[in-house]
């Protein structure tokens, strides 16, 4: 049906027409029957929000920024999707920032310097400290996303790093191997995703009485494919043995499974391989990647959701939010 109007939502959903506009402006109190049916609604009238006409009413762009370390890393450029995705349900166009990582880049995005008028911000932050996250002076709603534990000045909506970790190195001994080389790790004290991964790797091989050998281990480096291509050479060569790989990320197990089956590997047999992220080329590789899925989906939708709730309702107290997570068991564990 062509031309449909939010009077007509309401109709088919069975509310009212001011019910239909808190959905469209995030507002966090809605029913869950009540939404399933807006959405079913919606959908079915494949209706299309007036963003503009909404935008002059309430003062607002109807933009908001979404800033990440990098976009043509796969899991950045499919949560990246996946937030454009989630915003645009709610008829809201994304701009994104890409930080490279970079402190001042990101402190700058808390202080508004970046001279872009937006209603809101979501921020994949990996530099920024305690302090600086304090110091914030912007003058939208925050919500953070990401690996590192921030002070509760803004929403953060998080990975299940360490547990995500500790189950995926249990699923490798549990199938027999003991040996693990763990590349990506970092021992650092800070809350990072390496460290918090590390964290979970090393608690499950000494629940299970396993080695935790500094020659198994491998890092800081770049977590993308030539470093987990780099490890497993690196390990052959100075004799290292393991029979299993966990890349601390999908391109570094991706890199070691390539790596290990250039050397005569058999991948399972001879060595397993596991990673973390679940992005889409886990399921291509050949054998299939083993790997956790960390809710990347979820992530992007509540972030979305939450910003959306702030814009409609801003004093809201600040929330963490994890994501539940699996395993996807493939044939390369």
């Amino acid at each position: 049906m062509g031309g449909a109007t939010m009077a007509d939502v309401a109709r088919v959903a069975g509310v009212s027409k001011k019910t239909i506009s808190n959905y469209f402006n995030g507002y966090p109190y809605i029913r869950p029957d009540t939404r399933a049916r807006i959405e079913a609604a919606v959908a079915e009238l494949n209706y299309t929000l007036n963003v503009s006409a909404r935008n002059l009413s309430s003062g607002r762009t109807g933009t908001i920024a979404l800033a990440m370390p990098e976009i043509a890393h796969p899991y950045f450029a499919e949560l990246a999707q996946s937030v454009v995705s989630a915003a645009q349900r709610r008829g809201l166009n994304v701009v994104v920032e890409v930080t490279d990582g970079d402190r001042a880049r990101e402190l700058a995005l808390l202080r508004g310097e970046n001279g872009r008028y937006v209603d809101g911000l979501l921020l994949h932050a990996i530099a920024l400290t305690a302090d600086d996250i304090a110091s914030s002076t912007l003058d939208v709603p925050v919500v953070l996303i990401g690996d590192r534990v921030h002070e509760r000045r803004f929403d953060f909506v998080t990975v299940a790093n360490v547990e995500g970790a500790y189950e995926i190195t249990r699923l490798l001994l549990q199938s027999g191997r003991r040996r693990i080389l763990a590349v990506g790790v970092d021992r650092d004290e800070a809350d990072t995703a390496a460290a918090l991964r590390f964290a979970g790797y090393a608690r499950a091989l000494a629940e299970a009485g396993a080695d935790l050998a500094d020659e198994l281990l491998v890092g800081p480096v770049p977590w993308n494919r030539a470093e987990g291509a780099r490890a497993v050479a690196a390990a052959r060569e100075r004799g290292v043995e393991f029979d299993a790989v966990f890349g601390f990320n999908d391109a570094l197990a991706l890199g070691a499974l390539g790596e290990l089956q250039r050397r005569g590997a058999r991948v399972p047999e001879d060595v397993a391989v596991a990673g973390f992220d679940d992005v889409h080329e886990a399921a291509l590789s050949f054998p299939p990647l083993t790997t956790l899925d960390p809710g990347r989906e979820w992530i992007a939708e509540r972030a979305v959701s939450r910003l959306a709730e702030r814009l409609a309702a801003g004093d809201l107290p600040p929330e963490l939010f994890v994501a539940a997570h699996r395993i996807v068991r493939r044939a390369s564990a």
